[in-house]
C-alpha cells in the first residue's frame, strides 16, 4: 500500500467549508483572494534603510516558504530605499505606511507590489484618498486596509469604548468607502486584535458585510510559543469557515519562525500540501526508548527532503505498528530495538543506535524512488507537425 503524503488523507471527515467567495487581486506575480491558494507572510525586522540587510532577510524568508513580505517605512530615509528593495527582492514587496502619506506615494513611485495604511493612524489622509487611488490604479497594485486595535481610530474608541468587533469592522468599511467613492476597488483589509475572540468576531463580521480578500492576523500575539497557540487556534477556526486568503502569524521571535508556523497551520488543515510531516507520540511509561531524541534527530536529519513524506516516529508497540504502518515509512521501536516499515511492509529490525540513520537512508531512497515515478508518470507532451 502506498501512503497519502500530500494534504489531508481521502478517510479524513470534511471538515472545512467551503471557500468564502471573494475578490481576486495580484500582489506582484501572487494571486490572493478568489480561488487562490492562502498565502502566507511576513515582516521584516530590519531598517528598510539598510538595504542589504533587508534584502538578505527577505531572501531568508523566501527560502523558509513566504511567499509575500512587509517592510516598514517610518523614515524618509526607509521610504527612499524601497525602490531599490523592490527591485532586488525575491519577493513582493508591501509597503507599510503610518503617519505620512507622502510615503504611500514614494512607495507607489518605487514599485512595491502593494501598500499598507492603517486608517488610524494615517493624519490627514482621507482628503488624499483619491490622488492615492489614483495613483495606485496606475500601478496596477492594490491597498492594504490594515486596522489594529492598538491604534483604531479616536471616533471609534469614542463611540464603542474600546475595539470591539463592530469597531474593527467599522473602520476597515469607512475606510473602504472612501477609496470606493473614487471607484477604486483593487483592497485588501485586516482586522486585528490580540485576542483571538474579538479577532474571530470581527473577521466573521467583516466577512458577512464585503467581498473583498481578507488578511488573517492576530496583532502583538506574544513570544513564539504563545503567539503560535493563539494564532494557530484563530486561524484553524477562521479558515475553518472558509474566511481568509492572506495570513501572517505575528511573533516576538525572528520572522523565519513566522512563516515556518503559517506553513505549518494550513499543512494541518489541508490548505497546502505537507513538505515532511513526523508523527511521534508524546511517550509514556511504555516507552523503552527515547522518543524525543529520536524524533529530534529524524526531523533534523530529513530537513529539506525534496520529496513530500509522512515519516513515523513511535516508542512503543501499542499505537507504533499501526502508526508506522499507514506512514510513507516509520518505526515502532521497543525493548531497545526498531521495526523498520517502508510504505506498510516492515522491511528490517535494527537497534535503537541505527534507527535514525535508517530511517534517513530508507526516507532517501523512497523520496528518490517516488520522485522518479511521478516523472515517469507524467503525460509526455504530443508535438504536432504543422
Amino acid at each position: 500500500m502506498t501512503a497519502i503524503s500530500l494534504g489531508m488523507p481521502p478517510s479524513a471527515p470534511r471538515v472545512l467549508a467551503d471557500r468564502r467567495i471573494s475578490r481576486r487581486l495580484m500582489v506582484g506575480r501572487v494571486p490572493v483572494g478568489g480561488d487562490a491558494p492562502v498565502s502566507v507572510q511576513s515582516m521584516t525586522t530590519t531598517l528598510t534603510s539598510d538595504v542589504d540587510a533587508t534584502l538578505q532577510q527577505i531572501a531568508q524568508l523566501a527560502a523558509a516558504g513566504c511567499q509575500i513580505v512587509r517592510v516598514a517605512v517610518p523614515s524618509q530615509d526607509d521610504a527612499d530605499a524601497l525602490a531599490v528593495i523592490a527591485r532586488k527582492s525575491t519577493l513582493p514587496v508591501i509597503a507599510d505606511i503610518h503617519f505620512q502619506p507622502k510615503y504611500v506615494f514614494a512607495a507607489i513611485d518605487a514599485g512595491c507590489a502593494a501598500v499598507r495604511v492603517n486608517p488610524g493612524n494615517i493624519k490627514k489622509f482621507d482628503d488624499k484618498v483619491g490622488d492615492i487611488a489614483r495613483a495606485a490604479r496606475d500601478a496596477g497594485i492594490p491597498i492594504r486596509i490594515g486596522v489594529n486595535a492598538g491604534s483604531l481610530d479616536e471616533r471609534l474608541l469614542a463611540k464603542y469604548g474600546r475595539a470591539t468587533p463592530e469597531a474593527l469592522v467599522e473602520s476597515a468599511l469607512w475606510e473602504c468607502s472612501l477609496f470606493e467613492e473614487h471607484g477604486f476597488t483593487d483592497i485588501k483589509i485586516s482586522v486585528k486584535h490580540h485576542s483571538p475572540l474579538v479577532m474571530v468576531a470581527a473577521y466573521r463580521q467583516l466577512a458577512a458585510a464585503c467581498d473583498y480578500p481578507l488578511h488573517l492576523g492576530v496583532t502583538e500575539a506574544g513570544p513564539l510559543m504563545q503567539g503560535t497557540i493563539k494564532s494557530a487556534s484563530a486561524f484553524a477556526i477562521l479558515l475553518a469557515e472558509g474566511i481568509g486568503d492572506t495570513i501572517r502569524v505575528s511573533l516576538s521571535a525572528p520572522p523565519v519562525e513566522e512563516v515556518k508556523v503559517g506553513i505549518g497551520i494550513l499543512e494541518s488543515l489541508g490548505l497546502r500540501p505537507h513538505r515532511l510531516e513526523i508523527v511521534s507520540c508524546p511517550s509514556c511509561g511504555r516507552a523503552q526508548v527515547d522518543v524525543y531524541k529520536l524524533a529530534e534527530e529524524v526531523t533534523a536529519g530529513l530537513e529539506g527532503l525534496p520529496y513530500p513524506l509522512r515519516v513515523a516516529v513511535m516508542g512503543c508497540v501499542v499505537n507504533g505498528p499501526g502508526e508506522a504502518r499507514e506512514a510513507d515509512l516509520g518505526v515502532a521501536s521497543g525493548n531497545g530495538k526498531g521495526q523498520i516499515f517502508v510504505q506498510g511492509e516492515v522491511i528490517a529490525t535494527v537497534p535503537e543506535s541505527q534507527i535514525v540513520e535508517t530511517l534517513i537512508e530508507e526516507a532517501l531512497k523512497l523520496a528518490a524512488r517516488l520522485q522518479l515515478e511521478e516523472s515517469d508518470d507524467a503525460t509526455p507532451e504530443v508535438l504536432v507537425a504543422a
